[in-house]
């Protein structure tokens, strides 16, 4: 399906079509249908299949189809975009703009980490009209009476596993008991997952809701090259460096699962005299926000991450992902892949396993639906 073939209003199609955006992705050519005739829609998706731009098309249809309140407030949102990280809120308002470009809509996100008065100014200077938030700021808000959700229209709720993974769901709880009735709004939720956890909460929140499920092997994990070396753990640090001054590798994001770990290997890298950026959970927002963009304008070669950087960041180019650790969640895996071979391009990922963390291997391999094959080092990376 191509999006020409959806009912979509001129702004909408004016934008997706300067963007590039031809032919639906398998979320969008499924959901799309659905969400934009008003049905709730359940949405099973990893990251990077274009679940983004499927509830945001949504999102800005459903708002254009009806007028706006003729008596408006200050801090009145028309639809609410919840988000797990701060990163991923950013990515999202990101799209929102570009998607929406000609809509004419005023999106303004919410999220920790970023001066609480410049963002209140922003709620209060025009009317509102969509928020991208993550649960702790927009409770925040709401709590204190300067954003208010009863005139709600639209709900999205992004990557609920991994809102239950991190604690957020009795925030996202206390948030949605200030929207309306469920009857009286539209709720999208989108999860890699669907746990017995989130079904029970789609219940809760959703009326009746299509479902739709896009299996990970659909996630375009075919452009990713993936290979295994089993290594010790003395030797990665040498294995790395030896890989990253290849000449294949143009940019590589390096993925270990603890801060410590992170900072040391940044660290490390940046001795070295490499362009190297450091993203993680006890970064401050500010400079997270400038590692991004300097990895995305090519000044950063490198960057070293946690998982909060695994999911939801679109960048285009990135020739390698390295797992300096097998991550703890097996999703999580495939979210790190998905960093590289985007666009129809192709890349590489390389992992380490060695005697810690190899026993995570099952899990993954059960996810892809398909073994790993484990080799050891070619000779010219070996310290």
């Amino acid at each position: 399906m191509q999006f020409s073939e959806l009912p979509l209003s001129s702004s909408i199609q004016q934008a997706l079509a300067e963007l590039g955006f031809v032919d639906c992705s398998p979320i969008q050519a499924q959901s799309l249908p659905f969400t934009l005739n008003g049905h709730d829609c359940m949405g099973k998706a990893q990251t990077g299949t274009g679940k983004t731009a499927a509830f945001l098309i949504a999102l800005f249809e459903s708002l254009m189809n009806e007028p706006a309140p003729e008596e408006r407030y200050a801090g009145e949102a028309r639809a609410v975009v919840i988000s797990p990280t701060r990163e991923l809120a950013l990515q999202i308002e990101m799209d929102a703009r570009d998607i929406g470009k000609y809509a004419g809509y005023n999106i303004v996100s919410l999220v920790g980490g970023v001066d609480y008065e410049r963002q209140r100014k922003k709620l209060h200077n025009d009317f509102v009209d969509i928020v991208v938030a993550t649960p702790g700021r927009l409770l925040d808000f709401c709590e204190k009476r300067e954003l208010f959700l009863d005139q709600l229209e639209v709900l999205v709720i992004d990557e609920a596993d991994r809102m239950l993974d991190m604690g957020f769901i009795p925030q996202v709880k206390r948030i949605e008991r200030y929207s309306p009735r469920k009857q009286y709004r539209q709720t999208m939720m989108f999860s890699a997952t669907f746990s017995d956890d989130v079904l029970r909460l789609a219940e809760r929140w959703m009326v009746e809701p299509k479902s739709v499920e896009i299996e990970p092997e659909s996630v375009a994990t075919d452009t990713v090259e993936q290979k295994l070396y089993m290594v010790s753990g003395d030797e990665k640090l040498v294995i790395l460096k030896n890989i990253i001054a290849g000449t294949q590798v143009s940019s590589a994001m390096i993925f270990a699962n603890r801060r410590d770990e992170c900072r040391r290997l940044h660290d490390a890298l940046r001795s070295d005299g490499l362009q190297v950026g450091l993203l993680s959970g006890d970064i401050p927002q500010a400079k997270r926000i400038k590692t991004l963009n300097g990895f995305k304008s090519g000044r950063l070669k490198f960057l070293v991450a946690t998982d909060v950087a695994g999911r939801g960041i679109h960048i285009d180019g990135v020739s390698h992902v390295i797992n300096y650790t097998l991550p703890e969640e097996p999703e999580d895996y495939v979210h790190r892949i998905g960093r590289t071979g985007r666009a129809g391009t192709s890349g590489t990922s390389i992992s380490f396993a060695c005697e810690d963390d190899a026993f995570r291997l099952p899990s993954i391999e059960d996810l892809l639906g398909r073994p790993l094959i484990c080799e050891h080092p070619p000779e010219h990376l070996l310290p």
